[in-house]
């Protein structure tokens, strides 16, 4: 006879307080499509803490302030319902607080930042009464996000390489060569990752997919031990092209940039472009021809490669804190 597990009541977790920073990502970077991604030192910040008060309530300070829902419907506000569920624990009331930096639509991982907070901090709420082990989130942000290649160095930090099998996502991290300088330039334009997606074509000449395979494996190699070979590896035949119609400025600028000796990729989906530089001197190049186009105002951040991924602290408060 089968016995029903019983729930995680909610009043287990009331008085808990979780603190996590998760950075932004570039996925794809040129080869690696729906593959490769890279953790970047650019952060949102979420608290989440848990009340005997039914409902969610949601601040949202920075990037989305005014615009994202700020109750249940909430991404970030889901993710940690479904993490919630996922450890079989009934959700208490839930006061969060967002500060974001990362751009929405903008090709740099805001979704999965939003969905990896959300179950990073389920993790910190429940840490004393559930066991939410990294496969178990990578799975469950992947099933929330559609796949897994920003969700996963959002999560685990450094380079990553994800797949998924028939027992779900998973991925390897992999330390960067210390000699990359990645630069992120960001438009004062925003696309649509699924118009974005809505280009790919679902078929492509095998000599391109051929090409992309060859330049996936350079790719990992330049990354972790020979930067010198990034502008080579960074070749992509299988979807910036395609996508390119929309979003043209970005298109002329990854031109540019490739042309003058930089490996410059859409991040992404895009808009946003990343330049894995071999030092800084080569970055501040990179940005000085940004400066000057006149299709679009870009935003130049220097960046490092971010090796922790998401992180979270959690405690309790007292009650009067809780408001």
């Amino acid at each position: 006879m089968n016995r029903a597990v019983a729930r995680i009541p909610a009043d287990a977790t009331v008085g808990r307080r979780a603190e996590v920073r998760v950075p932004a990502t570039s996925a794809n970077l040129g080869p690696g499509f729906d593959t490769l991604g890279l953790a970047l030192s650019l952060y949102d910040h979420l608290e989440v803490t848990a009340t005997a008060e039914p409902g969610v309530v949601v601040e949202v300070r920075g990037v989305g302030a005014g615009v994202v829902p700020t109750d249940e419907h909430n991404l970030v506000a889901q993710a940690v319902a479904a993490a919630f569920d996922r450890a079989g624990a009934d959700l208490p009331g839930l006061r969060l607080v967002a500060d974001n930096v990362i751009p929405h639509g903008g090709g740099l991982g805001s979704s999965a930042a939003a969905i990896v907070s959300g179950i990073t901090a389920a993790r910190g709420l429940l840490a004393d009464v559930a066991d939410l082990d990294l496969d178990t989130l990578l799975a469950l942000a992947t099933e929330m996000e559609g796949h897994p290649d920003n969700v996963a160095p959002a999560l685990l930090g450094g380079l990553t390489i994800a797949w998924s099998d028939e027992r779900g996502a998973k991925a390897k991290k992999l330390m960067v060569h210390r000699g990359v300088a990645p630069l992120v330039l960001v438009p004062d334009y925003a696309v649509s990752t699924e118009l974005a997606r809505s280009l790919q074509p679902q078929s492509v000449p095998v000599a391109d997919a051929v090409f992309n395979l060859s330049r996936s494996a350079l790719l990992v190699a330049a990354l972790v031990q020979s930067p010198e070979l990034l502008l080579e590896a960074t070749e992509d035949r299988l979807h910036q092209d395609y996508r390119a119609s929309a979003m043209p400025q970005t298109a002329s600028l990854v031109r540019a940039l490739r042309d003058a000796g930089h490996a410059a990729v859409v991040s992404g989906a895009g808009p946003s472009i990343l330049v894995l530089a071999a030092d800084p001197a080569e970055r501040a190049a990179a940005s000085a021809i940004a400066s000057t186009q006149t299709d679009a105002r870009w935003r130049a951040l220097p960046l490092a490669v971010d090796f922790k991924g998401a992180t979270v602290s959690s405690h309790r408060v007292d009650a009067s804190t809780q408001s």
